[in-house]
């Protein structure tokens, strides 16, 4: 059987930096890459906020450019996605996509978090085209223009008001007739002038060209099933994120939203010898330059592990 002193589960910003780090510190990683190489940054466009990209740079070619570096310093990059692990006992056992087992003294966990969508044909024909996720990442791409974001929580309350300081409108569309987000989240937006809300609406269908991209969203009236569309260059899908935590089968402690518990400032889980990073971890951020920064901690921390034990 295999064995190697760090796995690192996940190739996004996190993991790959976790990679280059572990990969200095002469511990000689083994990084599986996971079903979506680079992450949810691949099936982005531009990114504008990342330092050290003064131009912005597409998602794909930050990710290679990561990917790059971490193998520069000898980090074993692989393809394919770790289906079984074992973390009952060091060093731990996992099995990959292929069946090839392997024992890791340390683990990053790296795996992220997915986006919800709403299931349309549309949504993923525009996706990064006018669709997005993220509106700290995209919305500066629609300065002073309409867009709708969708949902009823916190999250899609928090990029409404986001955009609002950004668009000249921001319908934010909900199926029902009351907002789940927190009272003073409501306040902010129902008393934003520049927020109008699209209440009882579900929508229907994202209309654009491939050309243009998003040129407006039809939306149908939950209780009469009349449709109205909406004029708007962005869609912003606000209806919560799944982090990648299923193949973990409840060995890791997790919030009640799926999310990692880490032992705050450090990496550590609830398991000695078990670490993660970025999106997996973190329900608030979200962030390409933090999941970075968390991945350099992960690191870190597994050194000091390793040199403790």
């Amino acid at each position: 059987m295999e064995h190697t002193r760090c796995l690192i589960i996940g190739s996004g910003p996190a993991g790959y930096t976790a990679g280059i780090y572990t990969s200095r510190a002469d511990i000689k990683p083994v990084l599986y890459e996971g079903e979506q190489p680079g992450g949810q940054l691949t099936i982005t466009t531009e990114i504008e906020n990342f330092p050290g990209y003064p131009e912005g740079v597409a998602g794909t070619a930050m990710m290679e450019d990561l990917k790059r570096q971490a193998q520069r310093f000898g980090c074993d990059v692989r393809t394919g996605y770790i289906r079984e692990i074992d973390l009952s006992q060091r060093p731990f056992h996992c099995k990959d996509d292929h069946g090839n087992e392997l024992e890791a003294e340390t683990v990053i966990i790296a795996t992220g978090a997915s986006a919800r969508w709403l299931g349309l044909d549309s949504e993923r024909q525009f996706y990064g085209a006018g669709v997005s996720a993220c509106a700290t990442c995209d919305g500066y791409f629609y300065r002073n223009q309409e867009v709708a974001v969708v949902g009823g929580g916190d999250t899609a309350c928090e990029e409404a008001n986001y955009l609002a300081g950004l668009c000249s409108k921001v319908y934010l569309i909900h199926r029902r007739d009351e907002l789940r987000a927190s009272k003073a989240m409501q306040h902010r937006v129902l008393t934003n002038p520049k927020i109008e809300m699209c209440w009882n609406s579900r929508p229907a269908q994202i209309l654009g060209t491939d050309l243009d991209g998003v040129t407006g969203i039809e939306l149908e009236d939950t209780k009469t099933g009349a449709k109205r569309t909406l004029d708007v260059t962005g869609v912003f899908i606000a209806i919560g994120h799944k982090p990648n935590t299923d193949f973990l089968s409840g060995q890791v402690e997790l919030d009640e939203q799926g999310y990692i518990k880490v032992k705050h400032p450090s990496a550590a889980t609830n398991v000695p010898g078990v670490f993660a990073a970025g999106d997996v971890c973190d329900p608030n951020y979200r962030q390409a330059i933090v999941a970075a920064g968390k991945g350099a901690s992960a690191a870190m921390d597994v050194e000091r592990f390793l040199q403790e034990n």
